[in-house]
Order: structure tokens, then sequence, then C-alpha cells
């Protein structure tokens, strides 16, 4: 009885270990709370309940967590045993717990969703895919966890399981999995929150179970050396000591204990055997100053015989991580090598709690501007947690600390996208308020057109409702290619928060806008052929007339009412007149010049009426162009100028000496033949507008041969002079260039 006793006191002491006294008596209250809901029960690993709540908490008690913390793990398999009993833990024990419990609950059921989906199992880059998988896992648990106390609990329960199945020595395919599960998933989070207690031991006890053949042969290997190594590394430390005391030199120096897995991945990493090791015996110095620091180095030196080959100096050349400390390997004189670190209390805090710190380089992350992000949160917690076991020794205003801490740690986030999962277990992120219609766009484009439906966590919800993490998301598609297709409601506030899915959602209305707008400008030109009696002509043939390369482009153009069917109309008439027209002079009098009955500038597709070989050119002023309507001009020595019909000069010859204006019409262009005009563009400046602009001339077949640009108070602009075959082609150019982004004007001058 007594030493049942003694066994209880010991362990009440354990669980109550740097708490107020109050605090310590919460604590018991709730381990005698639970103790007859457990006993006699077993959590799913086949553990005793009431053994692995206790040993739970009393791992978290070795960290220093709150009180809080202690009592949430102790309750939280209440929620497992009896949901009802765990209905009462907010009126029994305060809401702070209750919200601690549910969180540590929503948590362990990742556990039942961490394997890797079948899809990113296979194939060329599984490897790959699958590393991906992971770390996104550990992101969502860190997300998940709005308390990070709650995966303090979790890390303890893992590691409180793990050590149970190394008790009863389980080897099966259960405890294979949950070290798997460890060594990819829990053990780097330890690391990344620098719980270095935990890391290592989590670390040691999946490897007993993934590779239990080599860690019993480097478990023996150490245990057969323990006690001597043990001992030879406490007297090299007692004898620096001495030393550094000596010299007047105060720094702080322990031992660095390796642990089997580092031993194995050592060794595996660098082609060592056991015996090469050298820093299997090691130890760390901290001191106050970079100047202090080669002092210890040279007291180290020595003391002991260097091996030159094995030093680093990290101080004066930096890790590209920025990671700075000296190492030096010395040799005692019984010819044992022996590890020495030497650091600044500065340089210590960076390597262990710093941005580019030591779970970067031995995690091998990549290194981006989100990542960078993502690891000074993860920084910040660290610093919070080693902060707490600062803290957790003063006696001074201890409560007030800890409290403090504790609401740091609840309004710590380290995310601002959440996790969610697919039935098929695949973890999908996704930035933070996204609905499930983010969720379905994500997955594919077309899941996305096709959703009408979701649930979540089993249940059916609104498409707008913002997801939340670690939910798992169903979508309900239609079927068939009728019912394809976005609601327009999705562009409405609160249905959507991803680019991406926004821009997805336009596309398909932007695409069905075309569609609508090609159809209608079918049915315009139809309608139009069919008033003119021309139902029967090549549709193809007479959109190479009005100058678009395919059919689409002409019926886009006349459904955007930017190209008028009068020109359609046009063309049709010229073709009838064409008919109409007897045979050519020339045809009959082949001997005869074709100068005598078509005007020189027949060369740019201008004939004047009722005249001979005059020579004619295009008016400068308002550079006319097919089918603009012209009139002729006959000047003094240059023959008849060829202006637009609404040209303003020309407005100003006719009062002047209406005499001398002559009507004209167009010929048939030859197939080169061009016609310069000019166009003016105002924009916003940007860079690169000018050639987005200068793209699209070139695309549409328009050389450019003068070009001017002004900008001032962030406007441009730019007038081109530009050579096209026809009028048509100007007015598909000007709508294509009204689409760039920027433009806000362009017309022909």
């Amino acid at each position: 009885m007594v030493s049942l006793a003694s066994a209880q006191n010991e362990i009440d002491v354990q669980l109550t270990s740097g708490l107020t006294q109050d605090d310590g008596a919460r604590v018991l209250d709730a381990l005698a709370y639970v103790e007859p809901w457990y006993r006699g029960k077993a959590v799913i690993t086949g553990q005793d309940a009431f053994d692995f709540s206790r040993g739970a908490a009393a791992t978290l008690a070795q960290l220093n967590t709150d009180a809080d913390s202690r009592i949430a793990c102790l309750l939280f398999e209440l929620t497992v045993l009896d949901p009802k009993e765990a209905e009462g833990i907010g009126a029994r024990f305060g809401q702070d717990i209750a919200d601690l419990v549910g969180g540590i609950r929503q948590l362990m059921r990742l556990h039942e969703q961490t394997f890797t989906p079948k899809e990113i199992t296979s194939g060329k880059h599984a490897a790959q895919q699958a590393a991906q998988h992971m770390e996104t896992l550990r992101k969502m648990l860190l997300a998940m966890a709005t308390d990070m106390r709650v995966v303090l609990v979790r890390l303890a329960s893992r590691v409180t399981t793990l050590r149970y199945f190394a008790e009863i020595k389980l080897e099966n395919e259960r405890t294979e999995r949950y070290a798997r599960e460890t060594m990819d998933l829990y053990a780097p989070l330890a690391n990344r929150l620098g719980i270095w207690q935990l890391k290592w031991e989590l670390e040691d006890l999946s490897f007993r179970f993934l590779e239990p053949a080599t860690y019993k042969r480097i478990a023996r290997m150490l245990e057969e050396k323990r006690i001597e190594r043990e001992s030879f590394v406490e007297g090299a430390i007692s004898r620096l000591k001495s030393e550094l005391a000596e010299a007047g030199i105060k720094a702080e120096v322990y031992g660095r204990p390796k642990h089997i897995f580092s031993i194995w991945n050592k060794m595996r990493g660098k082609s060592l055997d056991f015996s090469e090791l050298h820093d299997v015996r090691a130890f760390r110095v901290i001191v106050d100053d970079v100047k202090t620091c080669y002092a210890v180095l040279g007291l180290v030196h020595n003391i002991w015989t260097p091996i030159p080959e094995e030093f680093d100096d990290y101080i004066s050349r930096p890790k590209s991580n920025g990671y700075q400390s000296l190492h030096t390997v010395v040799v005692a004189e019984d010819g044992r090598a022996l590890e020495v670190q030497i650091r600044t209390h500065e340089m210590h805090r960076f390597a262990e709690y710093g941005v580019a710190a030591h779970w970067r380089y031995k995690e091998s992350g990549g290194s981006n501007f989100a990542a960078q992000k993502y690891d000074e949160k993860i920084a910040f917690l660290r610093q919070l947690l080693a902060w707490k076991t600062e803290v957790a020794d003063a006696v001074v205003e201890q409560e007030d600390a800890q409290r403090e801490w504790v609401e740091k740690l609840k309004q710590t986030s380290l995310d601002d996208r959440i996790y969610v999962l697919t039935p098929q277990a695949r973890v999908i992120e996704l930035p933070s308020g996204a609905t499930p219609i983010d969720f379905a766009y994500h997955l594919h484009t077309d899941v996305g057109h096709r959703c009408r439906g979701a649930r979540v966590d089993g249940v059916m919800v609104p498409l707008n409702t913002p997801l939340k993490n670690g939910q798992t998301v169903e979508i309900i598609t239609a079927r068939g290619s009728a019912a394809v297709g976005p609601s327009r409601d999705w562009l409405s506030p609160g249905y959507v928060v991803s680019a991406r899915t926004r821009s997805k959602v336009r596309a398909w209305f932007n695409a069905i806008e075309q569609q609508e707008t090609l159809s209608h400008g079918r049915a315009m030109v139809e309608k139009t052929l069919q008033r003119e009696g021309k139902t029967a002509i090549n549709l193809e043939e007479l959109a190479h007339k009005l100058g678009f390369s395919k059919l689409d482009d002409l019926f886009l153009a006349v459904g955007k009412e930017e190209f008028s069917l009068r020109n359609v109309e046009h063309v049709l008439h010229a073709d009838d007149e064409k008919a109409k027209a007897p045979p050519s002079q020339e045809a009959v009098l082949p001997n005869k010049s074709r100068a005598s009955s078509v005007s020189q500038g027949a060369k740019s597709g201008v004939l004047v009426v009722g005249t001979e070989g005059l020579l004619t050119q295009l008016a400068r002023c308002c550079k006319p162009a097919p089918p603009d309507e012209i009139i002729g001009f006959i000047t003094r020595g240059k023959g008849v100028s060829i202006h637009r019909a609404n040209c303003k000069n020309l407005a100003q010859i006719r009062k002047n000496a209406l005499e001398r204006v002559i009507p004209t019409t167009w010929g048939e262009s030859g197939k080169d033949t061009v016609y310069p005009v000019d166009i003016f563009i105002l924009a916003s400046d940007r860079q690169g507008l000018l050639r987005d602009i200068t793209e699209i001339f070139s695309r549409e077949k328009i050389n450019v041969i003068g070009v001017s640009t002004q900008s001032a108070r962030g406007q441009a602009k730019m007038s081109f002079t530009a050579e096209i075959s026809s009028t048509a082609q100007l007015l598909k150019a000007l709508a294509v260039i009204r689409e760039v982004k920027g433009v806000l004007e362009v017309q022909r001058q």
C-alpha cells in the first residue's frame, strides 16, 4: 500500500510540476474526474485509456505547458469513449478547456486521413507528389489548430502511443503505419517547433519500428559503450569548465547526445562506419560574444589535439541559410574523438529559432517568398514556445507571464490558407474563406462547370459556404452536356474567393457571349443576303473580299456592330456592276494602251468618272481607303486629288472652286494595293503598351510606316500611319486594339 501511495504521489508531482498550487489542484481534479470513466477501457491502440491520458499529460508537463493544456489532454478521450459526458466539459471545466478539447479531437481525426491517396502513389513523379502531399498535411495540421497548444497535445499523445508499442514490443502493420506517419508528419513538426525532446524521441521510436534490425544493431553498439562514453563526455566537460574558469571565461557547457536515428542518418549520408563517427561524443559551448568564441576555440585546441580537416568556421563564413558556429573535432589523450560546437547566445537562438534555421537545411525545403513568410511564422511560434520554457522558472509574476503566453499562442495564426480533403483523403490547399465552388474548380475546370451542390463532412451545404480546415468536401455534379455551366450568381460577392476560379467562370460566360454574338452576326449577314437575293453566294469568298481571314471574324464584327452591313451591300452591288459591264476595250482592241481608258491612278484602285488618262493621288489630309465614299478635286499640275467625301478640306474647296470637283469611285484594287491611314490611340501609359499594339498590327498583316508617341501624366497619346488593303481590315484591327489593357480610345483620324 505504501508503494502504491508513493507511486501515486510521484505521478501527482509530475503532472503538476511547474504550476501554481491552484493550477496543480485543477489538474489533479481533472485526473480524478476521468479515472472512473477510463478505468477498464482502452483507446484505439489498445492501451488503457487512463494510462494513455496520464502519460500524455505527463509529457506535456515535461514541456512546461500550462494547466489548461494538461487538463484538456486528460479529458479529450472522453469525446470518444462517452460523447454525452464530453458535452458537459464546458460547464464543468470552463469553455476555454472545452474549446481546447474540441480542437484536439478535430486534430486526432486527421490520423484517419493522413495516408497517401492511391492517385499519387504511382507514376513518373510519385515520390515528389507524395513528399508534397505530406508537406501539405503538415501545414494542414498547424492550420487546423487555431490554438497552438492543440499541436503540443497531439505530439504528446503520439509519443505516448509509440512508447506503449515499444513497451509491449508490438510489431505489426499498425505500428509500421503509425511509425511512418510519425516520421513523415509529426517528427518534422516537432523539429520545426523546436521541441527537441519530442522530436528526438519520435524519430528514435519510429525508426525502431520501421528498421528494427538496424535500430537494434546501433542500439547494441551504443549500449556497449554508453557508460564509458557518458563518463568520457562528463570528464571532458568538467575539464573544460575548469580551464574556462581559470581563464575567466563565462560560458555554458553541456553535452549534445546523439540519438539512434541521427546516428543512422549520418552513417548512411556520409557512408561512415559507426567507429568513424566523431560526434557520438559531443558537447556545445555557449558564450557571450564572437571574440570569446575564438578564445574558447584556442583553449579547446590547447587542451586536446585538433583534427584540421574536421574544423569548420561558420562564423566568418556563415552557411547560406545564415547559420553561424564554430565546429571542431579534437582527439583526447586516449585517442578518442570528441566534437565541440562553440557559438554565442545570439547564434544559438538563430540556429534554434531563426527563420532559415535548422529544419530548413535538414529537410532540404524550397526557398521562395511564400516559404520565407511561412518560416517567419514558424520561427515566431518557436520563440513563443522557448519563451514559455524560460519564464516557467520565474517566481515573480509567473501567473501573469503564463497568461500572456497562452493568449499569444491562441492568437498566433500560421497560415492564410485552408486545407480541406477530398473523399479520397487528398489534401487541397485553398485561400482562406474559399467555398465549395473554389474547391470544385481547383479539382478540375469541368468539375467546376458541372458543380450543382456540395456535401461538407457528409452534410449538404449552400455553395457559398466558407470552408474550414480539415473538412471533407464532396462535389455533386450535373450529368449531360445540357446541364453544364456555372451560374452568373457565382460572380457575385461571397460565392468565390480564388481569382483563378473567378477567371474560369468569366471565361465560360465570355465564350457563351461570343457564341451568341457570332450567331447574331450570322443571322444579320444572312438576312442581308436574302434581302439582296444573294443567298447562293460563297460566304467564305465574301468574308475575304471584306478583308476578313475567316468567316467567323466577319460574323463577330457584324454581331458586335463594329462592321456595317452597308459594306456587305457595297461588295454585292460592285459584283453586280462588274457582271453587267460590257467587254472592256482592251479585250476588243488588244493593241490599244490600257492607259487610254483607265487612269494611272487605277494602281491605287481609283477611277475618275467621265475622264481618261488622268493622274490621281490620295489626299494626305484624310487618307481615303476603300470602301470610303470619295470625291475628286482637279489640282493645278498634279492631276486629281482624291478626298473622302466627309473631308473638312474638301468642304472648303467646294465653296471656293466647285467647278473643279468631279465624281470618282473606287475601281478594282490589285492584289498588293494598300492605302495609308492615320490611327490615333489614347491609353493609360504602362510598360509593354507599344509592344502589345504593334503585335496586333503584325497579326492583322498591317504594315506600320510611321509612329509617334507622347506620354504625360500617366497617359500615352500614340499616332500610327499604317498601310491597309480596305477599311474592313482597319475596323477589325481597331476592334482588337480596343481590348488591349489600358486603351481608352482608338480611332481613325
